[in-house]
């Protein structure tokens, strides 16, 4: 062995030991190895591994392709006969603009015998296939082939990018300047939030709905009726034990205005805690004169104005919702995207028809509000098709999706808005409150005598 960059071939020594002459090269090809230009468009043949000697006589062996009869033979850049070497070479058609075939970029064959210098002409080097070379297999084909689209073509993402889009998002939703920008009704629009099946997004979206509507300019008190006590952890008001909260106004006949808090970072929001002392208040209310009517006279009684009072109505049906449907005039159900909460609907709405007929004849289901919705499953689809169809147009157009933001904002003690808020979650909920800004001033809500 020689490291000469050649090897003696036993194949080839004559009988008495010595080689031929004919030393192999280390280079030497393999089976379909090609010698290529890279911007070379013609079809590559398979190649015949049979050593062939080359035309020189120098004793390099470079790889011959089996080409098709039909082929011309490829120039050899060692014959001066057929002009410069890398002489321009018109380039063959190409079937489509926009179809690329990538270059290859393999290794060259020793060549034994020295090229003259010839001058490098201005255009670049085509390839030197001959124009009448077919194209090759599958090529300009819909079907085979692919289509490259260039670097410096202006997109879409390329003029808008997503964090770009998300930042418009995020000041559009936080309304830095203070701004009106959402529709005031004239009068004050009181709305339960209610649903006996738990887990569907009632704290969520009375979180979430009271602050964005608080952002662009409404006045907004939410009232946290539910023991658990969620609503006063999403808007970071405490409610620990001692705290006045709306027990006091139910049970004591407390002034609402002494128990209501000021939300640290949101002006105009304000919300009445609750704590772990409502879960008895139902007990205690059973004896108490006018029991479903405590907290309406309690809202009545605040002497300033809002321009919304959210009520957050824990998952029953006892007498705390009675207290929220009975002070309300308008009902906000949410539904999560799933069979079980359409189950329990149906006693939800029969409840509501029975609280109007002796109670609160102002009472009216105004909005349903699709949550958890997820696109990736039909069922998600089907529970909205079905929602819609028997609700109509009180179902609004925004719908919520499953967003791990909306979940995790309640543990840094804020909501969605102001967490995240160029996320999903929090472009949904915003959305969904300016549609029911927008249909309070276009649309007051019907009142059955």
């Amino acid at each position: 062995m020689h490291d000469d960059g050649r090897y003696d071939d036993p194949r080839l020594t004559e009988p008495n030991g010595r080689p031929t002459g004919d030393p192999v090269s280390r280079e030497t090809s393999y089976q379909e190895w090609v010698v290529s230009d890279p911007h070379d468009a013609a079809p590559h043949h398979p190649v015949d591994p049979t050593p062939r000697r080359d035309a020189t006589g120098a004793g390099a062996v470079r790889p011959v392709s089996s080409v098709p009869a039909n082929v011309p033979p490829a120039r050899d850049p060692l014959d001066p006969s057929e002009g410069p070497v890398n002489a321009p070479t018109p380039r063959p058609a190409v079937a489509r603009a926009n179809a690329v075939v990538p270059g290859r970029f393999e290794p060259q064959p020793p060549v034994s015998a020295a090229v003259p210098h010839q001058p490098t002409p201005d255009t670049a080097p085509v390839s030197a296939a001959p124009a009448d070379t077919p194209p090759a297999a599958g090529y300009g084909d819909e079907t085979g082939a692919t289509t490259y689209v260039s670097r410096e073509t202006p997109t879409r993402e390329e003029d808008d990018p997503p964090l770009a889009m998300e930042a418009m998002r995020a000041v559009q939703i936080l309304n830095p300047s203070g701004e009106v920008t959402m529709p005031r009704p004239d009068r004050t629009r009181v709305m339960c939030v209610a649903n006996q099946k738990g887990g569907v997004g009632k704290t969520t979206t009375t979180v979430n709905l009271a602050v964005a509507l608080a952002l662009h300019g409404n006045r907004v008190l939410v009232v946290d009726l539910d023991p658990q006590g969620n609503a006063s952890t999403g808007l970071n008001v405490p409610h620990h034990t001692g705290v006045p909260d709306v027990y006091d106004c139910l049970i004591d006949s407390v002034p609402l205005e002494e128990v209501a808090q000021a939300v640290e970072g949101i002006p105009n929001l304000w919300c009445v805690p609750a704590t772990i002392d409502l879960a008895g208040a139902e007990i205690e209310l059973v004896s108490v004169v006018a029991r479903e009517s405590r907290l309406a006279r309690a809202i009545a009684a605040y002497p300033g104005h809002f321009d919304y009072v959210f009520i957050d109505c824990p998952p029953s049906l006892g007498l705390l919702t009675v207290n929220a449907l009975v002070a309300a005039q308008e009902v906000l159900i949410p539904i999560q995207c799933e069979y079980y909460a359409l189950e329990g609907l149906n006693q939800l709405i029969n409840n509501i028809n029975l609280v109007r007929q002796h109670l609160n004849p102002q009472l009216e289901v105004s909005t349903i509000l699709l949550t958890m919705y997820d696109r990736r499953t039909r069922l998600a689809d089907a529970v909205e098709q079905d929602v819609r169809n028997h609700f109509g147009d009180k179902v609004l157009q925004a719908v919520i999706p499953r967003n791990v933001r909306v979940s995790e904002a309640p543990s840094y003690g804020q909501s969605v808005m102001t967490y995240d808020p160029g996320s999903r979650g929090a472009t949904s909920y915003f959305e969904a409150a300016q549609e029911i800004a927008e249909r309070g001033v276009k649309e007051p809500v019907s009142r059955n005598a």
